[in-house]
């Protein structure tokens, strides 16, 4: 039931019409050649190599968002089972239907449901990984199995190692025995072992997370609240919950309880890697996705403990009514967050909008008219989008990026690009507003070019504005001192 109810929730509103910048990476890098994109994992992105490989052999079926979003969806909804199946193991089969179902309804968990990047499988892999950890702790079960799930994980997103850390605190509060300790720090072992060749090469491009910065207390408080229910109502009694299904956290020697699996898996990889950003910065909440399983794990936990007090022994309700009451808990909680579930369906919930750009870029477009993306990252709407585009030229651009090995092509010098551009009378340009009103500095020679071509030779005469995207069109025209300086028509 958590399964189907998760695959609804993602399944509800998939096709947004529009994609966002790093969804729209996944579309035009999934649709290289293999070579291509080996070529663009040795310098940019290899932490995503595994995923956009995948997605190469995902994307035939229909190029577009939703076959791009689906397999997000299916992942989820195995996730959604899967935290299900390890509540029936830690506590009992009721609390895992109510952990499941939780898990479906929480926000976090619907919003990566429906974006078309690796982190809905991460999640996946990584709770499929804690319960084989359950598994072969009490049952002296495969570690091997557990390693080979654990690795594949780190290599769909390297920072799914963390959950080695969690694991391992597992075991401490467990007090388990020496064999234990030993079959289980094999696996670790092979996993970090396999995973250090992408750690190597991801080191080295460390640039890619220049945007970041350091997580604060309020980056902390925020997440607990993702976890728990963004909702004031909701998060007051998840949390309550959670404390009380914290009780039993240090188990009989040799014991795994709920509490101390789940607390480990919700706390320790967000808390670690917002540590480790203090000293350079790593930390985005979609990094740790995988920690969320932890949190309506120990809900439910507390949930049950709850319900057991309060069944009196000569007044015991069925054991169906009790499960049917805590499921009606969790309709209650979605309802109460469905304002922001819905909302969550708009484009305009995502960081920008691409398709949103490339309506506004849409025009009648000369053979050979020149087309200016500011900085070249903005080359991403074209490259998702290419329809507005044809028969445009984009007069920076050098060497596409199938073929430069890199996101976005590589571009040209500032000397040639001023060349290039006293061709022309007329530009379009696809910018982002903030570098083009100098709220933003750029310390790149060519866009540095770009900006001083538009401000000494151009005139804007035409825009169309999508978030902090904007799609000017620039004239060359002499200032008149009589008429003043032009202004932007909208």
């Amino acid at each position: 039931m958590p399964a189907l109810v998760m695959l609804g929730s993602g399944l509800w509103g998939l096709d947004r019409g529009g994609m966002w910048r790093d969804e729209a990476v996944t579309f035009q890098v999934a649709r290289r050649t293999v070579p291509q994109i080996w070529r663009l994992l040795h310098d940019v992105d290899a932490v995503h190599g595994l995923y956009y490989l995948l997605m190469h052999a995902v994307l035939p079926l229909h190029p577009g968002e939703v076959v791009l979003r689906l397999p997000s969806v299916c992942a989820a909804a195995l996730t959604a089972g899967l935290v299900a199946e390890l509540g029936a193991r830690l506590i009992r089969p009721r609390a895992g239907l109510w952990a499941g179902l939780l898990y479906a309804v929480s926000p976090m968990a619907g919003h990566y449901a429906q974006e078309g990047r690796s982190y809905a499988l991460v999640a996946a892999g990584a709770t499929a990984a804690t319960l084989l950890f359950v598994r072969a702790a009490r049952e002296d079960g495969s570690w091997r199995v557990y390693g080979a799930v654990l690795g594949l994980t780190c290599w769909l997103h390297e920072f799914a190692v963390l959950l080695l850390l969690a694991h391992a605190a597992s075991l401490a509060l467990a007090r388990a025995g020496a064999a234990v300790w030993r079959s289980w720090g094999c696996a670790a072992g092979a996993v970090v072992l396999a995973l250090l060749p992408m750690a190597l090469v991801s080191h080295a491009q460390s640039a890619q997370l220049a945007w970041l910065r350091p997580p604060t207390a309020a980056t902390a408080q925020g997440l607990l609240r993702t976890f728990l229910g963004p909702t004031d109502g909701v998060y007051r009694t998840c949390l309550a919950l959670a404390a009380v299904g914290l009780a039993g956290l240090v188990a009989r020697r040799g014991g795994l309880t709920c509490a101390g699996v789940c607390l480990p898996l919700a706390v320790l990889p967000p808390a670690v890697l917002m540590l480790a950003s203090q000293l350079s910065p790593l930390y985005v909440d979609r990094y740790v996705l995988y920690a969320l399983s932890g949190a309506p794990l120990l809900v439910a936990a507390g949930a049950d403990r709850v319900a057991r007090v309060l069944a009196r022994p000569r007044v015991r309700l069925p054991a169906p009514v009790v499960t049917a009451s805590g499921a009606a808990l969790v309709v209650f909680a979605a309802v109460h967050q469905f304002p922001l579930l819905s909302a969550d369906r708009v484009p305009a919930h995502r960081p920008d909008d691409l398709a949103a750009v490339a309506r506004a870029a849409a025009h009648p477009t000369a053979p050979g008219e020149a087309v200016l993306f500011l900085p070249a990252t903005e080359r991403n709407v074209a490259l998702t989008y290419p329809g507005p585009f044809r028969g445009a030229r984009d007069v920076a651009l050098a060497v596409p990026g199938p073929a430069s090995g890199t996101l976005y092509g590589r571009e040209t010098g500032a000397a040639a690009l001023r060349e290039r551009m006293a061709g022309f009378d007329r530009v379009w340009v696809v910018a982002d507003r903030n570098l083009l009103t100098g709220r933003r500095r750029t310390g790149s020679p060519v866009e540095r070019a770009k900006l001083d071509l538009l401000a000494r030779r151009f005139v804007p005469v035409r825009e169309s504005v999508s978030g902090d995207m904007t799609v000017r069109l620039y004239v060359r025209e002499p200032r008149s001192a009589s008429a003043g300086a032009p202004g932007v028509r909208p």
